[in-house]
């Protein structure tokens, strides 16, 4: 999928989260409905970092466009050393090591490391880095006319406004993990669920995502799991675009009205 369908289904997954943990007996804090969804939407662009042309790959200028050249070389070799004999010959990594389910969870688990040990500086580092995800996904047409350092600023004032929020008695630090030294361990979550719902949204599409890695299927480490071939579509085809983007944006606000405690 594109990257705005990407963010609009990470939102979505978020704010549907916070209705199911609000009926398990665990309610979101509004803040953290909110900032949970805007990282979801955020970490749903970051599979993309093997794709030297995707939306991430702009985002922080220069930086992520080096970024995104080492992560596609380091995917390449990682998937030429495991591969078996069923898996294709390729060059590029695109697809590869950061649309596994392993990926997700060793980078939600080391954003949660950071943000427990680091404090609010790495907190508001990892909230920077998604808010401007979120805004090039969520807000792509305005982000693709406005400069590089609107949008930084942006997302730099969202993350300094919004963790002072989640700073706040009850606001959320506690959310889920409520011992002692685990402030903000639950951002992890929403990077983890943003990475997989980017995955399967990849999975639905002609050349699925080999989700399941380094679990071999068959012949293949690099199985592209997905629907049966007549079920899937194209990246930026009408079925993304007018059919899986409505659908994302009712859900996300069922979810997001019910997690609030509206429905």
């Amino acid at each position: 999928m594109m990257g705005p369908a990407h963010s609009l289904s990470g939102a979505a997954a978020w704010l549907g989260v916070g209705a199911a943990a609000g009926a398990a007996g665990h309610p979101m804090p509004w803040p953290v409905v909110v900032v949970g969804a805007l990282i979801c939407a955020g970490a749903a662009l970051a599979p993309d970092l093997d794709h030297k042309a995707a939306t991430i790959s702009r985002a922080f200028g220069p930086l992520s466009r080096g970024l995104c050249e080492v992560v596609d070389n380091i995917s390449a070799a990682v998937y030429k050393a495991t591969r078996m004999k069923g898996d294709a010959r390729r060059s590029g990594g695109h697809r590869t090591l950061t649309h596994t389910w392993l990926w997700a969870v060793l980078v939600g688990a080391g954003m949660s490391v950071l943000a427990v040990q680091g404090g609010r500086w790495a907190v508001l580092a990892i909230l920077f880095v998604h808010m401007v995800l979120a805004i090039e996904g969520l807000l792509w047409r305005a982000a693709r006319v406005s400069s590089d350092v609107l949008v930084w600023l942006l997302g730099a004032a969202s993350a300094w406004i919004l963790a002072g929020v989640l700073d706040q008695p009850g606001n959320g630090s506690h959310w889920l993990f409520t011992g002692s030294g685990q402030e903000y361990l639950w951002l992890g979550l929403p990077i983890v669920l943003g990475a997989l719902v980017h995955d399967i949204g990849d999975a639905l599409t002609v050349s699925g995502c080999p989700i399941m890695w380094p679990i071999p299927i068959g012949r293949k480490r690099w199985y592209p799991v997905g629907p049966p071939k007549g079920m899937r579509f194209r990246a930026g085809s009408w079925v993304e675009l007018k059919v899986l983007m409505p659908i994302f944006t009712l859900l996300g606000g069922i979810g997001g009205l019910t997690a609030l405690g509206f429905l």
